[in-house]
């Protein structure tokens, strides 16, 4: 049947009812009807960057149950798991997005589509029928096939968070795990938001002002990739993205290879080559970056996402947030020569002793894999620099006012919708979504029960290495599952995602002081559990968006799910085994990438937090105990907000700051550099404020677009070049490869401190 909903301001009935052909089936789940909503004003999404980009129109009898989406989505999901665990452990990590695989399922399918069979097979005993070719390669099986490979790179850097466990105990704290319990230790840590997320569906999902910013990238290159479109007058889209794709591609062989400089040009450094004090406010890279910048898309939508695609008002939170820390507060504390910042360098995520040096991690270490207090009191106690500590305590603050900040501006809505969500009108994306079964709650109960009960044995199975109890994992999905729905909605809007790693870390190191695995398994499963929740509700909202049957993007994400955290623990145990020495720069060749600095920052945070232990850093016994009055502010913030919006209802912008966006948007430092930041809100302002508000027309026709086509083109040349020149250790060495070009940036600046390579003061 075809329905045609009535536009006018009455409307809310289907009419004008048609035979649809539903011969091939769909899992069950082809719909009685095809929906064709007329692109007027009353359906429309109330929010304009939606309504601009995403089409309210449906065909349900298009197949997405096919052989194609199977073949194609298994394999970019295996070959992306692959990949992105390759690469995680190398200097200059790169993740390959699903945006490369999006660029090449559609080749692909559609010649798959004109070489496979079409004969027809009929199951036994049911009334489904099936066929290796159902007809052309259709939107949805692509949709399919890219939730798919969003499997394959798993979280924002790439590969499967619980693999640093592997990593760091194997290779920092040179101990044995069992590859069993790390397969488990993943695919539970993995899969287990996606229970209580299907459960917020309904507000995250089907609620048209939790619009998801992060997709629209998505959707508009599906219709720039399957939607025909005539030329009037200037480029398609289509046409838009290849020459744009074939820019990115071509250019990046400088950044990536010819002209490291580019990924950070530090002209002050340039200018003072032999004033550590002017490295330091000068240098992209281990410094302020004042004045630093990046001609590298690569180094621009690295750690925050593309530019393209966030928001103005979140954009302008961020530049906030980064200018009161990196200009403002990071300078005072140095030169006042706060926790002696002086001793350190400015911006490291290292560990130091009180003279300067790198401090023995192993060296306190004991045979039970705890701290051995006696050495630990010998060696005197772990210092960061001042940087590291402050940063640390606007991450307290940021996780303190998620929860502030949406009960103050989200509150009521939640409050209201939760009361009576089946008695508010859907918009018209959900209306057309109405017409596909919907998946039972039963689905996800079952599937949080499942995976609770295989991490429970898992941890308690493994109790040696793992350290965690059987109640750490219930406490930390209690966390976990809590703060879903509060950073979802953060997210939803503004496409920044608070973090819970230091709460987690925080909580636990007091509860269990130690146990370094302990710590970062309780994290993982509380922080990265909530990651995955989001993930799902976002892949979730794509397929809202592009009107794909829920139980099949259900399965789908499952599945690759669970084959991209077998892979991923596949490739770092096989990297780990057969590469001597990885992750230790000391005793690796000069010219090896195998430097690891994810899992760097990952085995200082088990260290701070685990081994030794929140209460001697930040508590009573600790010297950085003043941070945690961050705690009360990012409390207060918020709601400082919110009165100050009652006070003044009719300032539109008052709202619009968002306090967790501010507070941590300098939570990606490190490994993330100043010139990450400084690039990122320079492209961000010029295509998000002036070509939206001065050149819309162009901006709905083409920014999304853009950012699809760089991300492709750098991805592709990235492969080229690390088969062809990095496998073979090939590179060039002139004035214009020494990235940043700042080496004193690094350097103390405390009277009588001596640091190889820096002079003494």
């Amino acid at each position: 049947m075809v329905v045609k909903g009535d536009s006018s301001p009455a409307a809310g009935k289907m009419t004008e009812l048609q035979p649809v052909d539903k011969s091939y089936g769909n899992l069950g789940e082809a719909p009685s009807a095809q929906i064709e909503v007329k692109e007027e004003l009353e359906d429309q999404s109330p929010v304009e960057q939606v309504a601009l980009t995403v089409p309210t129109t449906d065909d349900p009898s298009l197949q997405v149950w096919t052989f194609r989406m199977w073949f194609l989505g298994l394999v970019s999901c295996a070959l992306l798991s692959f990949l992105n665990q390759f690469f995680a452990y190398r200097r200059e990590p790169l993740v390959i997005t699903l945006i490369s695989v999006q660029i090449v399922a559609l080749p692909i399918g559609r010649f798959m589509a004109a070489v496979l069979p079409t004969r027809k097979f009929r199951v036994p005993l049911t009334n489904w029928e099936w066929s290796l070719n159902p007809g052309p390669f259709n939107v949805k099986e692509h949709v399919l096939i890219t939730i798919f490979a969003n499997a394959g790179s798993a979280f924002s850097n790439g590969n499967a968070y619980g693999v640093g466990i592997i990593t760091i105990t194997k290779v920092f704290y040179k101990r044995s795990i069992s590859l069993v319990a790390g397969i488990l230790l993943v695919v539970t840590t993995q899969v287990l938001g996606y229970g209580w997320a299907g459960l917020m569906r309904g507000y995250l999902v089907n609620s048209a002002h939790m619009w998801w910013p992060g997709n629209l990238v998505q959707v508009s290159l599906f219709r720039t990739l399957h939607e025909e479109e005539k030329k009037k007058g200037s480029l398609t889209r289509i046409q838009f993205f290849v020459i744009f794709m074939i820019v990115s591609f071509s250019y990046y062989v400088l950044p990536g290879y010819l002209f490291g400089m580019l990924t950070s040009l530090s002209w002050v450094c340039w200018a003072w080559p032999n004033s550590v004090g002017a490295q330091q406010l000068g240098s992209g890279l281990n410094g302020l970056g004042i004045g630093a910048i990046a001609i590298d898309w690569s180094t621009i939508s690295a750690f925050l996402s593309s530019p393209l695609v966030t928001p103005w008002f979140a954009i302008v939170n961020v530049l906030v947030g980064f200018v009161i820390v990196v200009y403002g507060v990071i300078p005072g504390t140095y030169w006042k020569n706060v926790y002696h910042a002086k001793t350190f360098p400015i911006l490291s995520s290292d560990l130091f002793d009180i003279r300067g040096q790198p401090y023995n991690i192993t060296g306190v270490v004991n045979n039970r894999f705890e701290l051995d207090l006696n050495a630990y009191e010998a060696q005197g106690r772990i210092n960061l620099s001042t940087f590291f500590a402050v940063t640390y305590g606007f991450g307290f603050a940021a996780v303190a006012a998620t929860v502030t900040h949406v009960l103050c501006f989200n509150g009521k809505q939640i409050w209201r919708q939760t009361r009576a969500a089946l008695k508010e009108k859907p918009d018209v994306h959900t209306r057309l979504m109405q017409r596909y079964p919907d998946i039972p709650a039963w689905w996800f109960i079952v599937l949080s029960i499942i995976t609770v009960g295989v991490a429970i044995a898992t941890c308690e199975g493994y109790k040696q290495q793992l350290q965690l109890p059987w109640w750490g994992v219930l406490f930390a999905c209690a966390i976990a599952s809590s703060f879903t729905l509060p950073i979802g909605v953060i997210t939803a809007t503004t496409n920044q995602t608070p973090g819970l790693n230091i709460i987690t870390e925080y909580i636990m190191g007091y509860m269990l002081p130690g146990r370094p695995i302990a710590n970062v398994c309780f994290k993982t499963y509380g922080y990265i559990s909530m990651t995955q929740a989001i993930s799902f509700l976002q892949d979730f909202k794509l397929g809202h968006y592009m009107k794909v049957p829920p139980r099949s993007m259900f399965i789908v994400q499952i599945i690759g799910t669970i084959l991209a955290a077998i892979i991923n623990v596949g490739v770092a145990w096989w990297l780990l085994s057969s590469i001597p020495n990885i992750c230790d720069p000391d005793l690796l060749p000069p010219s090896s990438p195998w430097t690891c600095p994810g899992d760097r920052v990952f085995f200082d945070a088990s260290v701070i937090w685990g081994l030794v232990g929140p209460k001697r850093i930040f508590g009573s016994l600790g010297e950085y105990n003043a941070l945690n009055w961050f705690f009360l502010g990012g409390i207060l913030a918020p709601i400082l907000v919110w009165l100050l919006h009652k006070a003044f209802p009719k300032v539109s912008w008052i709202p619009l700051i968002n306090m967790p966006v501010l507070l941590g948007a300098t939570a990606s430092i490190p490994p993330a550099s100043p010139v990450n930041y400084t690039s990122w809100i320079i492209v961000g302002t010029i295509f998000n404020f002036f070509i939206f508000r001065f050149r819309k027309s162009w901006w709905q026709r083409y920014n999304y677009v853009l950012s699809a086509a760089l991300d492709a083109g750098l991805a592709f040349m990235a492969v080229i070049l690390y088969f062809c020149l990095g496998l073979e250790n090939k590179s060039i060495t002139w004035w214009g490869s020494n990235v940043d070009n700042c080496p004193l940036a690094t350097c103390p600046t405390q009277p009588g401190i001596a640091v190889d390579g820096c002079p003494v003061f």
